[in-house]
């Protein structure tokens, strides 16, 4: 398998290839990620609750939601291969707790330290779509990061919310 970064002819003429099919609508997919890392975050909520109070039933309720987001993942990353699943669901994971982070510098006031937790929020968000869409590899991140303005791009021209 090539393991060398994507350039940014491939990356276009896979964009190309992605537009040309017809049914290239994300935005309900878009919203199941959101949907995911939210189960994320109350899984984690959960768990803490349980360890804090002391109280099982937390801890089955975690189970619960643990369950669902399964189910909401694989819906959202069937075709998966070596560590890709779990990869997906960290970056999900950190998109969210990025967002968390820099909603709190928000309501602080501090609006620039707020909108580079947003950038690398979204930064994240974009590699795992370009991982989704299998324009990488679970090899490449590490150096699609470094680029990940191109997949910012991807996610702005195909991932529009709006779009019904």
């Amino acid at each position: 398998m090539d393991t060398r970064p994507l350039t940014m002819d491939k990356f276009l003429a896979k964009i190309e290839l992605l537009k040309e099919k017809a049914s290239v609508d994300l935005s309900t997919a878009e919203d199941l990620s959101v949907a995911v890392m939210n189960l994320i975050s109350l899984e984690e909520h959960f768990f803490f609750t349980g360890v804090k109070t002391k109280k099982d039933e937390y801890f089955d309720t975690s189970l619960q939601i643990r369950d669902l987001r399964k189910k909401l993942l694989a819906e959202l990353v069937p075709d998966h291969e070596g560590e890709t699943w779990c990869i997906s669901k960290h970056l999900l994971s950190a998109t969210m707790r990025l967002i968390e982070v820099g909603n709190k510098l928000q309501s602080e006031g501090k609006k620039d330290k707020a909108k580079t937790k947003f950038e690398e929020a979204y930064k994240i968000y974009s590699i795992f779509w370009a991982l989704k869409l299998q324009l990488i590899n679970s090899r490449l991140i590490e150096n699609t990061a470094k680029d990940s303005p191109q997949f910012e791009d991807l996610v702005n021209k195909l991932a529009d919310c709006c779009s019904e």
